[in-house]
C-alpha cells in the first residue's frame, strides 16, 4: 500500500510539472499594434458571434508595448497573442526565449500603408522621402555635416511644399507605426544624401543613432490612439498627421492624404508596393497557450479565413489590404499546422 501511495504521489508530482503552468482563461486576450486594433477586434466581434463564446480582449498598446507584454511569459498573466505593424526583432524573439515563450507562430494577416493626412481642406503635399527627413529628424544634414534642424516651415525644405509650420501629430516610440515610418520615411530619406549614405554603409549603428530620432518641436508624440490625431487635424489647420491607412480610409470625409515620391496612398498603392511607405501587418501566437487558452485556435481560424483576411473578406471594407491568394493560402497553412517562426535575422 505504501509503494502504491508512494507512486500514485510521484505520479502526480511528474503530472503537476508536465501540465501548463496557467490555469486556462475563459478568454483570448491580444496587444500591440494600433494598427491592427481595428482588425483584432472585428475579428474578436466575429469570432463571439459565431461561437457564442466571449470575445477576446483587445488591447492597443502599441507594437513594442504589445511584443514586450507578450514576451513576459507562459501563462494566463500574458497575452495569447501580439499585434505588429512591423516583424518582430530578434532582440525581442531572444526576450521571448529567455521568458520561456518559444515555439511563437507569425502570421502575417495584409499589408497596410503608412499616411501623411492633414485636413481635407487644407494645403496640398507632394512629398519626397528627403523631405520627410528634413522635415521631421531631430539631426538633419547641412554643409555635410549633421546639425541640429534649424527648419521651421515645409516651405523651407522645398519648394513646392506650402509654407505651413511643421507640425505634426503621430505615434510615440512603443508604436510599429512610428517604427516603420523612421525606416520607410525618415531613414529612406536620409540615405538620398550621400553623406548619410555613406555612414550607413561603414557603420549602420552610428547612422540609426544619428538618423533616427525625431524633433521635438515639430513632431508630437500623439499616443497610440490614430482616431485622436485624425480629430487633432480637423481642429488644428496647417498641421499634419501620421497613422495607418484604414483610419485615412474611414474619414476620408474628414482628411486627405499626401502623396510620397509622386505616390497616393490607395489600396492599389500599397497592395503593388508603389507607395514608398507600405508595410506588412503580423499577429503573433503562442503555441503553448493552443488548447489551453479556450477559443484561441478558433480565434486564430477565424483571422485566417478567407471570410477576414482574404480578397473581399470584411476586414478589406475595415482597411486591410488583403495579401496575394498564394500568401494567403501559405498563411493559411501557417495556423493549421502551427509551425514555429524561426529566429530573425536582425
Amino acid at each position: 500500500m505504501k509503494k502504491i501511495l508512494a507512486f500514485s504521489a510521484a505520479a502526480a508530482s511528474v503530472m503537476a510539472i508536465s501540465a501548463p503552468a496557467h490555469a486556462a482563461r475563459d478568454y483570448v486576450w491580444a496587444a500591440g499594434s494600433s494598427t491592427v486594433f481595428p482588425f483584432a477586434t472585428r475579428v474578436a466581434e466575429n469570432y463571439a458571434k459565431k461561437t457564442g463564446k466571449k470575445a477576446p480582449k483587445v488591447e492597443s498598446l502599441g507594437t513594442g508595448g504589445g511584443i514586450k507584454l507578450f514576451c513576459g511569459g507562459v501563462g494566463d498573466a500574458y497575452p495569447d497573442i501580439a499585434n505588429a505593424s512591423r516583424p518582430m526583432k530578434k532582440s525581442e524573439f531572444d526576450a521571448c526565449a529567455a521568458k520561456g515563450v518559444k515555439d511563437i507562430v507569425a502570421i502575417k494577416i495584409g499589408f497596410d500603408g503608412i499616411v501623411v493626412a492633414t485636413d481635407k481642406d487644407g494645403a496640398d503635399y507632394n512629398f519626397k522621402t528627403e523631405h520627410l527627413y528634413l522635415g521631421l529628424a531631430a539631426n538633419v544634414l547641412r554643409q555635410g555635416k549633421f546639425v541640429p534642424n534649424p527648419y521651421q516651415t515645409w516651405d523651407e525644405i522645398g519648394s513646392g511644399l506650402p509654407g505651413n509650420r511643421i507640425n505634426v501629430y503621430g505615434p510615440p516610440p512603443t508604436s510599429g507605426t512610428r517604427d516603420a515610418f523612421v525606416e520607410l520615411a525618415i531613414e529612406a530619406g536620409a540615405r538620398k544624401f550621400p553623406t548619410a549614405e555613406e555612414l550607413r554603409s561603414n557603420n549602420e549603428k552610428k547612422f540609426k543613432e544619428v538618423v533616427d530620432p525625431l524633433r521635438k518641436d515639430g513632431w508630437v508624440d500623439a499616443g497610440e490612439n490614430d482616431n485622436a490625431i485624425v480629430g487633432t487635424l480637423t481642429k488644428t489647420p496647417g498641421s499634419l498627421g501620421v497613422f495607418g491607412w484604414s483610419y485615412l480610409e474611414e474619414n476620408m470625409d474628414k482628411i486627405k492624404g499626401a502623396a510620397v515620391n509622386g505616390v497616393k496612398p490607395s489600396s492599389s498603392t500599397i497592395a503593388d508596393g508603389s507607395y514608398p511607405l507600405s508595410r506588412s501587418l503580423y499577429i503573433y501566437v503562442k503555441k503553448a497557450h493552443i488548447g489551453v487558452t479556450q477559443g484561441l485556435q478558433e480565434y486564430l481560424n477565424e483571422f485566417v479565413s478567407d471570410a477576414a483576411t482574404g480578397r473581399g473578406g470584411y476586414l478589406q471594407s475595415r482597411g486591410l489590404i488583403p495579401l496575394p491568394a498564394g500568401q494567403h493560402a501559405g498563411q493559411q497553412g501557417v495556423a493549421e499546422k502551427l509551425t514555429p517562426m524561426a529566429r530573425p535575422a536582425a
